[in-house]
């Protein structure tokens, strides 16, 4: 039985470092956690009840306990996904990933190592080692970051409503600050820019009051 938790802590913790890197709230101990948790309420399910066998009035269905991490598991999964503002959706890899440990907990705790190991490999290959295609084929990691440099004196609303020319402008986030003698303003973009915004930045670069406009993924 120590050998089933401790295995599926470690399957968990795999899983759990790779959210952990990029600083999600679900990291190496909540998925440690949840499968350790789910691989105990598998033991319970299946020999949790063995002083009770061969009484009559007791008959043991070793799934219905087990069945119950399968839905339950959804309410920790419900609180990692965010909705940062309308058609923006954060955490579903996370809560995925949380789902997939819970039955990698399930498998562990039943005994079938090899497709727990199976399942925590390929979990890892999907999450850490498909990111770089993914990236390479989804716009959404487009993402693209204008950096603009200006005299200390201009008003950065005058910057900012030039951009905004471009109707269809998403930002993801920017910033302002102020230094010495120069206005920073660091924008970075939801998709890639438009041609629309490209030329903005053309007629923004030829004036006076910018010192240096550049682009960075």
């Amino acid at each position: 039985l120590s050998l089933r938790l401790a295995l599926a802590a470690v399957f968990g913790a795999a899983i759990g470092v790779e959210r952990e890197r990029k600083d999600w709230a679900a990291g190496m101990r909540t998925h440690m956690m949840v499968c350790m948790g789910s691989a105990l309420i598998m033991l319970v399910s299946s020999f949790g009840f063995n002083d009770i066998m061969g009484n009559s009035y007791a008959e043991l269905d070793p799934s219905r306990v087990a069945a119950q991490i399968v839905s339950g598991i959804g309410f920790i999964g419900a609180g990692t996904i965010l909705f940062r503002k309308p058609a923006t959706v954060l955490g579903l890899t996370t809560a995925s990933g949380l789902w997939t440990v819970s039955g990698i907990g399930m498998a562990t705790g039943g005994g079938m190592y090899f497709a727990a190991c199976a399942a925590t490999v390929f979990s890892l290959i999907i999450l850490w080692g498909l990111h770089p295609i993914q990236k390479m084929i989804s716009n959404k990691f487009h993402q693209k970051s204008l950096s603009i440099v200006a005299r200390g004196d201009i008003n950065p609303r005058k910057i900012i409503n030039r951009l905004l020319e471009d109707k269809d402008l998403d930002f993801a986030n920017f910033s302002i600050e102020r230094r010495k003698k120069e206005l920073a303003i660091e924008v970075t973009l939801e998709k890639a820019a438009s041609g629309r915004l490209l030329e903005i930045v053309d007629k923004l670069q030829a004036e006076e009051y910018i010192k240096k406009i550049s682009w960075s993924k």
